[in-house]
């Protein structure tokens, strides 16, 4: 990880409203959540997992910022267990090169269960809290799953996919 790693989503000339932002560390968890807040974020997630994941992680406990216009929220703690996921250990759900990344994503989108679901699940939480289609991170997790089952999740994804293959 690099400091483009941090800045990119901090200096996004689309000025992103909604977002969530992993950080490698949770030194710079409330750093980057005040910046958010000084930015005007509508409403952001800043998200660690404690095992050095630079996203909600299910192979330990991980810290989560809420920041909106007028606040910035104390960092809460979630687990897997959360959630209702079993653990799994880091080196299950490490990730590898952007084309096992991909495979794994339409693997799970294709209906594939078990620990990188999971992942997807709750980041895809993370996301839906931001964007306040969900009241808290459990509820999130439901509708990630209910779009994931239902097909809608993949659909999507192959919409993107057409789309930016059309841009060239």
């Amino acid at each position: 990880r690099t400091v483009f790693n941090i800045l990119g989503p901090l200096t996004n000339p689309a000025r992103a409203e909604f977002q969530v932002i992993g950080v490698p560390s949770q030194e710079l968890g409330g750093k980057i959540a005040s910046v958010l807040h000084r930015l005007g974020t509508k409403h952001s997630l800043v998200v660690h997992g404690l095992d050095g994941m630079d996203e909600i992680s299910i192979s330990g406990k991980s810290l989560v910022w809420e920041v909106s216009e007028d606040k910035i929220s104390s960092p809460y703690e979630v687990s897997p267990q959360y959630f209702d996921f079993k653990s799994a250990h880091l080196a299950e759900v490490r990730g590898g090169t952007p084309e096992e990344n991909a495979d794994i994503l339409r693997r799970v989108l294709n209906g594939e269960r078990g620990s990188w679901r999971d992942v997807v699940v709750v980041n895809a939480a993370a996301a839906l809290l931001a964007g306040n289609r969900a009241s808290d991170l459990k509820e999130g997790a439901r509708l990630a799953e209910e779009v994931i089952d239902n097909g809608q999740a993949l659909e999507k994804l192959e919409g993107l996919v057409k789309l930016s293959q059309s841009l060239g």
